[in-house]
């Protein structure tokens, strides 16, 4: 973002954000460039901020943003999560998968780290990342008391306010957990699966009290207006597994989500919101649906969903599939799960494989929505194959290096870049080489003869 627009901005110190400019009238830098990565036009771009349905995440101090948009006008985006832990990691391993990240498509990328150095390592990311950069809070609220029962909401007020401060995009806000919806969680099977949702969910019941992120939302709008950040608003209570999808205490708090969307849109702060993690195939759109009722179609960020939970070492496929899903019924933003998912701190390599699968799903999602440039690119890639111009495959492939090694592990000369046929098939059972080798003008005079002799010879 440049100073000159930072500066502009600034003069309204009341509201600085996306949704304040788009709501009077104007197309915002961001706006223009959002239009022109998404190949719609501007004004478009502004009605959708304008009404909610779509968000640009863009803090006025995070200087290397290259803006993007999230929103059901828009193709579905992929989050990655990468952060260090108190056992694991360090800023540069944190700042590589930041990179990583970014290299294998990610369109946000949210830091979760929770050990040691968490300012350096946001800092370092931030300064660092074109894509939008997204925050817990409440994580590194948690480092600065003793226990989770010493937490209160001037702390976590005013570490959401010093993370906007460092040009945090997009926070989770976990706003939406309330202490009546805590019974409904007591006979789960797995219970609450998140990290924000189960701290505040065992300060509340240590103090019998509200929870301090409901109870101070108004402030928090505040600070989000003064820095343009877009909240998350997370959900805390997810279900963690299959047998708890879609059950009561998940629908209680995405009630209260859609009243808190409400309250951030009065004041012209931009909105998302959290889903589920784990839902099985038959409840996917359902799920959609009731969101974008309940959420007023603010965009939807969900966490796969895993349709199943038998696969540990593989919960990015068994997301990815979920992912795919609501991502065709109306998510606007994935984010992905890595093969470490429920099992360890994911590295590097991890990373891409999470990102590789969901690039597939949201790929997918985009094709079922009718997105001409996804088609599009499935049909040169198909193109390219039934030319058997490998090279061109490996250049439109979602992963050109893994695609030509695979393909040259068996057939590696250059010649066989040409060739006409690959190592499953050989050349005499290639279909499309044979089939290349039909004589068509032969085909129609021979099914012509056969219907002409049909007609002159009836059956009795």
């Amino acid at each position: 973002m440049s100073a000159e627009h930072r500066s502009a901005f600034e003069r309204d110190a009341e509201c600085v954000t996306q949704m304040h400019v788009a709501r009077q009238g104007t197309v915002s830098p961001e706006m223009a460039r959002v239009a022109e990565r998404e190949e719609l036009p501007a004004e478009l771009i502004r009605d959708e901020v304008a009404r909610g349905r779509m968000i640009i995440p863009a803090n006025i101090h995070h200087e290397a943003l290259d803006p993007m948009a999230i929103g059901l006008r828009a193709r579905v985006k992929i989050n990655s999560n990468i952060g260090n832990s108190p056992t694991s990691s360090s800023l540069a391993e944190e700042v590589s998968k930041l990179t990583v990240s970014e290299r294998w498509g990610a369109d946000t990328v949210m830091d979760l780290s929770t050990g040691k150095r968490i300012d350096e390592t946001r800092e370092a990311i931030i300064d660092a990342a074109t894509v939008p950069i997204g925050t817990v809070p409440i994580y590194q609220a948690l480092e600065r008391v003793h226990s989770i029962e010493d937490l209160s909401g001037d702390v976590l007020v005013e570490n959401i306010a010093h993370q906007a401060a460092q040009g945090v995009d997009y926070m989770t806000i976990h706003a939406g957990v309330r202490l009546e919806h805590l019974p409904l969680c007591q006979h789960r099977v797995t219970g609450i699966v998140s990290r924000g949702g189960g701290i505040l969910a065992r300060w509340m019941v240590a103090h019998m009290s509200e929870n301090p992120l409901y109870e101070r939302f108004d402030d928090i709008l505040d600070i989000c207006a003064r820095h343009d950040v877009t909240i998350s608003l997370g959900d805390g209570l997810r279900p963690g597994s299959i047998a708890d999808a879609s059950d009561a205490a998940q629908f209680a708090e995405l009630k209260t989500l859609g009243e808190l969307t409400l309250r951030a849109w009065e004041r012209d702060v931009q909105v998302m919101v959290e889903g589920p993690g784990h839902v099985p195939l038959d409840q996917l759109e359902m799920n959609v649906r009731k969101q974008q009722e309940l959420c007023h179609e603010a965009p939807f960020y969900t966490l796969g969903p895993l349709v199943t939970d038998i696969a540990p070492g593989y919960d990015h496929i068994t997301s990815a599939i979920g992912a795919a899903i609501v991502g065709w019924h109306g998510t606007s933003m994935l984010c992905y799960v890595t093969p470490k998912e429920h099992l360890g701190l994911p590295n590097a390599e991890d990373v891409k494989q999470g990102l590789i699968a969901y690039r597939i799903a949201a790929h997918a999602a985009d094709l079922a929505r009718g997105d001409r440039r996804a088609a599009q690119w499935d049909r040169e890639l198909s193109k390219a194959r039934f030319s058997f111009d490998w090279k061109r495959q490996f250049e439109l492939a979602l992963d050109p290096e893994t695609a030509q090694a695979m393909h040259d592990e068996t057939l590696a000369d250059d010649y066989f870049k040409t060739a006409e046929f690959c190592s499953m098939c050989g050349p005499k059972y290639c279909p499309m080489h044979n089939f290349k080798d039909i004589d068509w003008d032969a085909v129609r005079d021979a099914v012509s003869a056969r219907k002409r002799d049909r007609v002159a010879t009836p059956t009795a």
